[in-house]
């Protein structure tokens, strides 16, 4: 079992931390109002819930899935959130990055509240603000590398000039430069997941939401994936992260424990 209580070391042998002069995303909620900086003294909370319950209802029964769920995260933290299977972990993670609305309770996002937002404002909100990371990668087969980094980018109309040089600083930032004109099937699964984190960040969003971002992984690309996405947080970057894995969770700043559909406990790392 592992200690808690102390992140595991970073890899000295992996790149350095990403260049973070690239430009700011697409500010949805507020064009006008400044970024927000790990800098200030009081930075707004970036996510804060109230209540939150979710229920999934079928003709036959009713699942609670969140219950009362009240967190908050500030800009720059790298929280984890734990718990056994059908905890409302997963649920939580798709409301927060607007997959999907609560049934009841707020979602505050730098103080706009979203939560019952309809679709298409959900999508437009996502859209160079949250950056995702999955277990199953989730790339497009029929895409090559460049291409499913390239994705987010296009969505967002990014010109063409400054699409090539976002992409292929990610791509060298994540070593897979070589592999950019592969498909992902070409790919190992650590390569895969690469790639996702590229696509993930190339927008320079300001938070990336990691669901079992190691899940699929042996250890070796496991202890990769985590030491890119702390050498990420370190540069400024948000990150929420689903895992069961204690090992990985020793990475965060803070943990979240759920546990049929509500937060039990918190843990923070000093």
């Amino acid at each position: 079992m592992h200690n808690l209580s102390t992140p595991q070391p970073l890899n000295l042998s992996t790149p350095q931390p990403l260049n973070l002069s690239t430009p700011q995303p697409l500010n949805l909620l507020n064009p006008s109002t400044p970024q927000p900086s790990s800098t200030l003294i009081n930075p707004p909370i970036m996510i804060k819930t109230s209540n939150l319950h979710k229920l999934f209802t079928t003709d036959e029964v009713e699942t609670t899935a969140l219950n009362g769920v009240s967190i908050e995260i500030q800009p720059g933290e790298f929280v984890a959130m734990m718990g056994p299977s059908g905890c409302g972990k997963s649920t939580l993670l798709n409301i927060l990055g607007l997959l999907d609305n609560p049934t009841e309770g707020e979602y505050h996002f730098f103080g706009t509240e979203v939560g019952k937002m309809n679709e298409r404002n959900r999508a437009n909100l996502r859209k160079g603000n949250i950056g995702f990371v999955f277990q199953s990668f989730n790339l497009i087969d029929e895409l090559t590398v460049y291409e499913n980094v390239e994705l987010p980018l296009l969505y967002l109309k990014t010109p063409a000039s400054e699409r090539k040089k976002l992409v292929e600083a990610q791509l060298d930032r994540m070593n897979i430069m070589h592999r950019r004109n592969h498909f992902p099937q070409q790919l190992s699964g650590g390569q895969q997941q690469r790639v996702a984190i590229a696509r993930a960040v190339v927008a320079n969003p300001k938070v990336i939401l990691a669901d079992e971002p190691t899940g699929n992984l042996d250890s070796t690309n496991g202890l990769e994936v985590m030491n890119l996405l702390t050498q990420l947080n370190q540069g400024g970057t948000t990150i929420v992260m689903v895992t069961h894995s204690p090992h990985d969770a020793g990475f965060a700043h803070r943990i979240i424990n759920l546990f049929d559909g509500k937060v039990v406990t918190e843990n923070f790392h000093v």
